[in-house]
């Protein structure tokens, strides 16, 4: 990589449980902060990314904000696995001279619209690969995203003597987090670990907060060619790496039929990348967004990143590497716990945040942030750092 491409700016709507508008206006709102942030015009931008379910179409956000003519325009596929995906596809295409300011977004109603938590058992059925898998699994229960990954957590504390309480400090270090950042939906509200344990069930060993929140919303990044942002107020966040991956026999969170189900091999597989890429290693990483649906899938990331062996990640978190002060603090925003669910869109701007030195809660001395995107799917990654 040249290092041509750069996180220019970011912007996004406020959180919340009711936008009372459209995705479309979310959308485009976030586009237009995330310009602004940059300093840049809607007519400066040529090309657009996504997510392939997002409901916005590019064609309907350029015409919406003011941008004329796109040379790029993608989408990146499998839900949240995809947000670290968008940034890697526009700068691929800014490093290849296809296009010289693209702009990622993801925008929805998740909250006051389609819930993602509800699942897929009153779904229609289509004739589709997606929907045949679907057939072998919902008359067996297995409904929603809490219901498939309780199975994940179920093996890994058996591999490994893991407790309820273990995934819950990961609740506690994100609330703590959002209690500072007046962006957060939970700020100035913390729990505690007793707050965690004595939450409901949501499908056993997952307890209502160890669950991410369902938010609307909308969040944008702009990427840009280096010589187009020079002598902006922000200075540029270098992306250092940026990677996909999709492990070996991989499902849609139902990944059980591998010989280990206690691990994320397709993170593995991105880490290994995006440290290839960078030069970087473990060591060298001052901070962390790590994605958290769900608590217990944190902990396996830290692992397959390389922070600490198989099985180490209960005593990693209880040592409190991941607060400030720790090893590696994680999600300083809130993470999709505390501020919002954006599909991981959120957390990406909060390491172009901690790069930049703004985050509300910002540790000394950060140059790298690794980001990594949804888990049990084909996922992504990034390494973004400081302008050398």
């Amino acid at each position: 990589m040249s290092r041509r491409a750069v996180i220019a700016g970011i912007g996004a709507t406020e959180f919340s449980k009711q936008s009372g508008r459209s995705e479309l206006q979310l959308a485009c709102e976030a586009v237009l902060h995330a310009l602004a942030d940059a300093g840049l015009e809607p007519s400066d931008v040529d090309g657009l990314v996504t997510f392939v379910n997002d409901s916005n179409p590019e064609i309907e956000v350029a015409r919406s904000t003011g941008i004329g003519e796109l040379t790029f325009f993608t989408r990146v596929g499998y839900g949240g696995g995809a947000a670290c995906g968008t940034v890697q596809q526009a700068m691929l295409a800014i490093e290849h001279g296809v296009a010289d300011v693209v702009v990622c977004y993801r925008a929805f109603n998740e909250r006051s619209g389609v819930r993602f938590g509800l699942g897929h058992a009153d779904r229609p059925m289509a004739a589709g690969a997606d929907r045949a898998g679907y057939s072998w699994l919902t008359p067996f229960g297995l409904n929603t995203p809490a219901q498939e990954v309780a199975i994940f957590a179920r093996r890994y504390m058996h591999e490994f003597g893991a407790t309820s309480e273990d995934f819950g400090r990961v609740a506690v270090v994100d609330r703590a987090y959002a209690a500072n950042n007046p962006k957060a939906w939970f700020y100035g509200r913390p729990i505690t670990l007793a707050e965690h344990q004595e939450s409901r069930w949501i499908a056993e060993p997952l307890h209502l907060l160890d669950c991410c929140q369902e938010s609307d919303g909308g969040q944008a990044i702009v990427v840009a060619a280096q010589d187009r942002v020079a002598g902006l107020r922000h200075r540029p966040v270098r992306i250092l790496g940026a990677a996909q991956g999709s492990g070996a026999d991989q499902h849609l969170m139902t990944s059980y039929y591998r010989p280990q189900i206690s691990g994320i091999p397709e993170m593995g597989l991105v880490a290994r990348q995006l440290y290839a890429q960078s030069g970087l290693g473990p060591q060298d990483i001052d901070a962390a967004v790590i994605y958290d649906h769900f608590t217990p899938l944190v902990l396996p990331q830290l692992e397959e990143l390389g922070f600490c062996g198989r099985g180490e990640a209960p005593a990693f978190i209880a040592d409190g590497n991941l607060e400030i002060g720790g090893r590696l603090p994680t999600n300083t925003h809130g993470g999709q716990l505390g501020e919002a669910y954006l599909h991981g869109m959120n957390g990406i701007a909060e390491a172009v945040r901690l790069v930049r030195g703004t985050s509300v809660n910002q540790p000394e001395g950060v140059e790298a942030v690794i980001v990594t995107s949804g888990t049990a799917v084909p996922t992504s990654g990034l390494i973004l750092g400081v302008d050398a």
